[in-house]
């Protein structure tokens, strides 16, 4: 018994970022090709986003809106073009070498996946590095995944799983800003912020729990 308690006091903690609004600006790339795209259109910006999903607040601003958005992230080249969030990528490397650490980005395709997975496996590669390809987990339902911090922008993550092994930390980004969130609950408001104590605060949490 004393050896399974040892084995699990040095287990890494284990963290999992989301990638997009976290890692790769979504809804800076998202704005400008909608711009783009479709010039003559009413836009909104970042600072007036509210609510995860662009396509519901574009579609409450005039129903055909809602597909014109989606149109954009749906286009070949779209995930592969998005422009790292400022600080992610040194952030990433720098906690992948933190001792006792283990890192794995975890995020959720598109349902229309066709050119969604293979660019996000490509932008990995291209910003991060052919080791965080292999550190990739591309689910639907993040709640099934195993970890002790989740590091995502979406303020609500539901899946098959009430109760998640992991504790969400939620990334500002521009549709998540205004929320207040309760107590118990804490953000990372940029990768300038102190992500490095959350961190070590949840090793701190789980030596405790296994001595």
């Amino acid at each position: 018994m004393a050896a399974a308690m040892a084995a699990r006091r040095a287990r890494p903690v284990r963290v999992l970022v989301d990638m997009d609004g976290v890692l790769a600006d979504f809804e800076g790339g998202l704005l400008r090709g909608f711009r783009r795209r479709f010039p003559g259109e009413p836009h909104v910006a970042l600072e007036e986003r509210r609510g995860f999903l662009a396509r519901e607040q574009y579609r409450a601003l005039r129903p055909d809106l809602g597909d014109k958005v989606a149109s954009v992230y749906e286009a070949p080249g779209f995930f592969l073009d998005l422009e790292p969030i400022p600080g992610a990528v040194e952030a990433m490397r720098e906690m992948n070498n933190m001792q006792d650490t283990e890192v794995f980005i975890c995020s959720s395709p598109l349902l229309k996946y066709e050119h969604c997975v293979g660019e996000k496996y490509r932008w990995v590669e291209k910003h991060l590095g052919p080791q965080f390809v292999e550190r990739i987990i591309l689910t639907r339902d993040k709640t099934v995944v195993l970890g002790d911090l989740l590091i995502d922008d979406k303020d609500s993550i539901q899946g098959q799983e009430q109760t998640p092994s992991w504790e969400h930390i939620l990334f500002t980004c521009c549709h998540n800003q205004h929320l207040a969130l309760p107590p118990s609950r804490r953000r990372l408001l940029s990768w300038s912020d102190n992500w490095r104590e959350i961190i070590e605060s949840k090793r701190g949490a789980r030596t405790v729990e296994s001595s």
